[in-house]
């Protein structure tokens, strides 16, 4: 699928020198060039015109999204990268499998796979910490990309990988998946068309304290990395903090120096449907102020239970809270005439009659997809924008970043969400960003 461009051809050398650590000048992308699948009847498509992928990252979030890109006809997925041999080894032989050989190649540095001719798109699902080296490397690098939310670990590096994704004229699909589902866009429908009138109040319910998606709580003791963990490689960007088993796969988000705890993990979803029931998918609050419980011992450090309220420039207040019952989870709208509330597999209105009415041809209708993934695929062929962009996500990201300031700063913060800058409290403003451990930097 993809045009081999001979004169923009680059060595080893130079491409892993100037892609993330020590900076360097930007590289220039190649183009992708999208022919009409040639469908047969089976829905086979010619192995010319097929999209080629590859995976970074086998831990949480990447085997689910690499098997939905296998069930597509259109994909040919050909490599796969991780720093711990164990999940690498079981995502290469997913693409086996579900190919009959033993052509799927594996990569221990992002940027080698990155030197490959021959891709379209990669699928990323890192710790936060990586979100945005990796992206815009594979931004610069050509590539179209599907990756997990949060955008980015902070505020400054999402402005950075929306600028990048324009700079490099890619396309971007985040993994906010929410909005390919029906009773979310239905929700968000109703909202939009005033079906309850002018918005009062948005609540946000996210959930609360750690969760041992690893099963790993309690071992906590610093020992030595396992031999296919390349624990270096993994700590990267961020802070050194010694190997303890606690502390990596999956539940690495409850380090606010590698995620966000449950605030950052969810804000991307339940925020995000918010923001698109008001139309708010390039702005955000101008008012924030947020508290915070945190563990008073042990290894993590990020929010057990929150409350967050912000304000937007039309005066709407919205509350985001986790492990406060009055807030239910899901996504709220209250309003003049009624309220909106829905959640995963959950859907209620108020007046009950609210929830069948249809919005007519003439009304507002939002982006529709029902599979996230396959729209990320469409958009890669047509170039057209997918159902949640990286500016969205990006402005979905932002309020969970403010808030996360908030609560370290204990006090209110005022935002210009125009020109993204924290309002006369310099010690606030710093925190919208941070630096990287050496030799790492932001690519360009």
């Amino acid at each position: 699928m993809r045009e081999k461009n001979v004169n923009k051809k680059m060595n080893r050398r130079h491409f892993l020198k100037t892609v993330a650590i020590a900076g360097g000048a930007a590289v220039t992308g190649f183009p992708t060039i999208v022919k009409a699948a040639a469908r047969g009847k089976d829905g086979a498509v010619a192995p010319s015109d097929r999209i080629v992928m590859a995976g970074i990252g086998f831990g949480m979030m990447g085997p689910g999204n690499m098997s939905n890109f296998l069930e597509k006809n259109e994909v040919q997925w050909v490599a796969v990268c991780d720093i711990d041999k164990e999940p690498l080894a079981m995502a290469r032989d997913m693409a086996d499998k579900r190919y009959g050989n033993k052509s799927c190649a594996t990569y221990h540095d992002f940027r080698e796979l990155f030197l490959r001719k021959d891709l379209d798109a990669v699928s990323i699902a890192v710790p936060d910490h990586w979100h945005a080296i990796l992206a815009i490397s594979a931004l610069r690098a050509g590539l179209d990309v599907y990756g997990e939310k949060p955008l980015t670990h902070n505020l400054r590096e999402g402005r950075a990988l929306c600028d990048a994704v324009k700079r490099y004229g890619r396309i971007w699909q985040t993994g906010s998946w929410q909005r390919s589902v029906e009773n979310f866009h239905q929700a968000s429908e109703l909202v939009r068309n005033g079906r309850i009138g002018k918005v009062k109040r948005i609540e946000v319910g996210l959930p609360s304290g750690h969760y041992d998606f690893a099963r790993t709580f309690g071992q906590e003791a610093l020992v030595a990395p396992p031999p296919n963990l390349d624990y270096e490689f993994w700590v990267g960007p961020a802070p050194w903090w010694p190997y303890c088993k606690a502390r990596v796969h999956m539940n690495w988000r409850w380090n606010m120096d590698f995620g966000g705890g449950q605030y950052m993990d969810w804000i991307g979803h339940h925020l995000d449907i918010a923001h698109w029931g008001m139309g708010w998918d390039e702005t955000g609050p101008v008012e924030i102020e947020a508290t915070g419980e945190f563990p008073t011992s042990g290894i993590y450090n990020s929010p057990t239970r929150y409350y967050v309220k912000a304000k937007y420039a039309d005066g709407t207040p919205m509350v985001l809270a986790g492990g406060y019952d009055e807030i239910w989870s899901g996504t709220k709208w209250i309003g003049e005439h009624g309220w909106v509330w829905v959640d995963r597999g959950e859907f209620m209105t108020e007046p009950e009659s609210l929830i069948r009415e249809i919005i007519g041809p003439e009304e507002t209708r939002l982006y529709k997809s029902r599979d996230h993934h396959q729209n990320f695929l469409d958009c890669v062929r047509s170039r057209a924008e997918t159902i949640t962009p990286a500016e969205t996500a990006h402005r979905s990201a932002s309020v969970g970043h403010l808030g996360v300031i908030a609560m370290e700063v204990g006090r209110k913060i005022k935002w210009d969400p125009a020109t993204e800058t924290i309002i006369g409290d310099p010690e606030a403003e710093r925190l919208l960003g941070h630096s990287y451990r050496k030799p790492w930097q932001l690519p360009e």
